[in-house]
């Protein structure tokens, strides 16, 4: 995978980096937000994309 196209995603609640994706930076220009399960809470909780 490409690094300027990885982003990070850290949960909201525990605020932890649990996830590693990519977006196309040209289409999406604000960050994302999905609904993941953190494996530190224990649920699925709304993970925020970070710098």
């Amino acid at each position: 995978m490409s690094q300027d196209n990885m982003i990070k995603l850290e949960c909201v609640e525990c605020k932890r980096i649990n996830y590693f994706s990519r977006k196309n930076k040209k289409t999406l220009k604000n960050r994302l937000e999905i609904k993941k399960h953190c494996k530190h809470c224990k649920k699925h909780t709304v993970h925020k994309e970070t710098k």
